[in-house]
């Protein structure tokens, strides 16, 4: 069933929102700074293309922790 549900959503939006991504995905990996942006705004591409099925993974934030207590 998610196979419908994409193209369908495909067909009717997400060929825009994924082509946006994608774009500003480019303009900010113009810069070396804007790199690890561009990446993840590839990532949003990829998931704006075919959001059914797709799972979004969080890191473990105790290691993401910047101070310790």
């Amino acid at each position: 069933m998610p196979t419908i549900e994409n193209i369908l959503w495909f067909l009717f939006g997400g060929l825009i929102g994924g082509f946006a991504w994608v774009l500003a995905g480019c303009l900010w990996c113009i810069t070396i700074l804007g790199i690890p942006i561009g990446k993840q705004c590839f990532k949003m591409a990829k998931l704006a293309l075919m959001p059914f099925g797709s799972t979004v993974e969080y890191p473990d934030m105790e290691s993401c922790r910047l101070y310790t207590s």
